[in-house]
């Protein structure tokens, strides 16, 4: 209750409380440091999800009960945003996380899952076991065939922490915090990469996997727009691939300035590039970028891209993450492991053990969310967490398990390198920001080897 009135009471000291006017919501959120920038409904104090958090907080402090609102619950298509009881039939009809339509034209369904044959369905079935049921005998036999599986690849990482001047005022603007400034890097260093690599340029379209709210295309854009002022159009292309509704998309900000933005909400696995409008019309060369592309997402991602034939493919930067959420069905390193006598099972069990390379860090490095707050996914990046059941205490030292981590992560990384190789791709995996900004801090690139 303290916590609520001491918010309402520095909300009220900036904010007029104008009932004739919508202003934005009164509740302050401790970990971004500022208010909610949503905007109230006429009359009200909080937008509706806050609303209902301070309904929660307390059911006492009749202050912030709105006089006849009815009681919210969370969606049941979402449950990350909350929802008038007595409105919630309205609500299912109009829904952004409602089942939609399927795209007739670029919807092919489970063409970028992979092989699905007999033997890879077998593989498939094999029972999920976490590695805190696994006794110490089959631990050891798992390190065994890791240490034997690494022999010969290249496990160990450069640093290439690079930047791109374009986002070099937003990186020095103080009112930017901190969880904004560790994207802002992230996001200079891949700009950075595309540079190093010749693909930042005109003359082709970007396809951003996993866009979310169009970040990383909207400072591509600007790149290109500061070192060569856009007088056309026609020969530069953003693509944007979303499974999700998301709000806050900055592409939509770029709709009047001439360059083509287009928006794709389709999981990765669906989609078939080749039959996308946009891509048919000048049939420009792609360029394929992903901030943080989770698990699976990956691979979807390359195979969607190296396996579609028109138009050509110029390179590929994909910052990963996440390889505990990887599946054998969509790996597109199935040969690599298949070739090192390991199968279906120990991929699960590396996926697994890969998260011992940042679960002992990475609540040291995160900031804390505070009690009672929402769980949401806001402006900071969120990566699914690793199964408790996969924390295995007093097997290895807390170093010698985030080691091996690592290891199980340059493994599942090694196939996909081998992959990029079938299709005459150079790839290289390379750290591109250090571990203070953020855990997962790999990036996969690949431009067409000289040999293709």
């Amino acid at each position: 209750i303290e916590l609520v009135r001491s918010t309402m009471k520095g909300h009220e000291k900036t904010v007029k409380l104008d009932k004739t006017q919508n202003i934005r919501c009164g509740f302050f959120v401790e970990k971004k440091n500022r208010f909610c920038k949503m905007i109230a409904a006429r009359g009200k104090v909080f937008c509706g999800e806050h609303a209902n958090m301070v309904s929660l907080l307390t059911t006492s402090c009749v202050r912030f009960q709105e006089e006849g609102s009815s009681r919210r619950i969370p969606c049941p298509l979402d449950p990350k945003h909350t929802v008038s009881e007595d409105k919630l039939d309205k609500h299912l009809k109009k829904c952004n996380s409602r089942e939609k339509a399927k795209p007739v034209v670029y919807y092919v369904e489970n063409i970028n899952s992979g092989s699905t044959d007999g033997e890879t369905l077998q593989q498939m079935s094999v029972v999920q076991v976490s590695l805190s049921e696994r006794s110490r005998a089959e631990l050891q036999s798992l390190l065994d065939k890791l240490k034997s599986a690494v022999t010969g690849l290249q496990c160990d990482v450069e640093d290439s922490v690079l930047s791109h001047p374009v986002l070099q005022e937003e990186l020095n603007n103080p009112k930017n915090g901190d969880s904004a400034h560790k994207h802002l890097k992230q996001q200079s260093s891949l700009l950075g990469h595309l540079e190093a690599l010749g693909l930042l340029g005109r003359g082709r379209c970007f396809v951003e996997f996993g866009a979310g709210r169009g970040k990383l295309s909207h400072w591509i854009h600007e790149a290109l727009k500061t070192r060569d002022p856009l007088q056309t159009c026609d020969d530069l292309q953003l693509l944007l691939v979303e499974r999700s509704s998301t709000r806050f998309k900055v592409d939509g900000k770029h709709q009047d300035t001439g360059v083509q933005f287009e928006r794709l909400q389709v999981d990765i696995q669906h989609l078939d590039l080749s039959k996308v409008q946009l891509l048919r019309q000048k049939k420009l060369p792609l360029v394929g970028v992903g901030k943080h592309l989770c698990g699976a997402a990956t691979d979807l991602a390359l195979r969607c891209l190296l396996e579609t034939q028109r138009p050509g493919v110029l390179g590929l930067a994909v910052a990963l993450c996440c390889h505990h959420r990887c599946e054998w069905r969509h790996y597109v390193g199935q040969q690599f492991f298949l070739q090192r006598g390991l199968g279906a099972a120990e991929f699960s069990a590396f996926c697994r053990m890969s998260s011992w390379a940042t679960c002992g860090l990475r609540a040291a490095n995160q900031v804390p969310v505070p009690p009672g707050g929402p769980d949401r996914r806001g402006d900071d990046e969120e990566h699914e967490p690793a199964e408790e059941t996969d924390a295995v205490s007093g097997f290895l030292p807390a170093e010698e398990r985030e080691r091996v981590g690592r290891l199980c992560k340059r493994l599942i990384d090694g196939g996909r390198l081998h992959f990029l190789k079938t299709r005459g791709f150079h790839g290289k995996l390379a750290r591109y920001v250090n571990s203070q900004v953020t855990l997962e801090n790999v990036v996969l690139t690949a431009v067409p080897s000289p040999a293709s």
